[in-house]
């Protein structure tokens, strides 16, 4: 074998056996997304505290999967995703027996980050959203702006500690979570109403629908990034 031939072969086995640089699965996935068109990122969180697998497709059809080990907070992701139009895909397993903080804040966390992930350089989006959401006797608001700064503003009037199975506090902590992995402002607020459920429900379902409008694309802005700054 002539010594052209002996190199390529040598070049062919160590590019088989190179460990591959080290890459998260949302920024593989928001790659192939944008070259399919697709806005869409995977997800897989994992701490000693809680694993998070998943994917998150911005132009979905509502569908979803999700399993969290709590099941009021299944309910709420499973409409957030049909309200929004998005797919979602989630399995977690956390440390419930010590608190249920940790996996509904890092629940959020991950969608969020999946969310940036899946919209690429952001030019084109609206960027900001809102909706008023009714909900039998109650009257829940949310704004949204992706703004590339991480706030969150929770007022749900909520006076029981569970509804459900959930611990009702932590609904700021998964908005909160959101935000920091989206790098942005997220603002929801109970008007009025009777029952904590509605309280709760009515809110995803308006944070939902604002971020929808966030996430859609203006076509007079299509090469445009949404920030006189220049940055998001």
């Amino acid at each position: 074998m002539s010594k052209t031939r002996n190199d390529a072969v040598r070049r062919t086995a160590a590019s088989r056996t190179k460990k591959p640089g080290r890459t998260t699965a949302a920024t593989k996935a928001a790659t192939q997304g944008a070259t399919k068109g697709v806005r869409a990122a995977s997800f897989d969180r994992q701490t000693t505290e809680t694993q998070i697998r998943g994917r998150f497709v911005v132009d979905g059809e509502g569908r979803y999967d999700v399993r969290t080990g709590i099941r009021f907070l299944d309910h709420m992701l499973e409409l957030f995703a049909r309200h929004g139009g998005f797919d979602l895909t989630l399995h977690a397993t956390g440390d419930l027996d010590v608190d249920q903080h940790h996996t509904v804040e890092d629940i959020g966390i991950a969608i969020g980050e999946a969310m940036l992930a899946a919209l690429g350089d952001r030019k084109g989006i609206n960027r900001a959203g809102y909706f008023l959401m009714p909900m039998d006797e109650t009257l829940a608001l949310a704004a949204v702006d992706l703004s590339g700064r991480p706030h969150a503003a929770v007022d749900l009037k909520l006076k029981v500690r569970m509804v459900g199975d959930l611990q009702a506090e932590l609904v700021h902590d998964f908005f909160g979570g959101f935000a920091q992995g989206a790098r942005a402002n997220v603002h929801t607020k109970v008007l009025y109403g009777r029952s904590s459920h509605h309280h709760i429900e009515g809110v995803f379902k308006a944070f939902a629908r604002a971020l929808r409008v966030a996430c859609a694309k203006d076509a007079r802005l299509a090469k445009m990034l949404p920030s006189t700054k220049g940055l998001l």
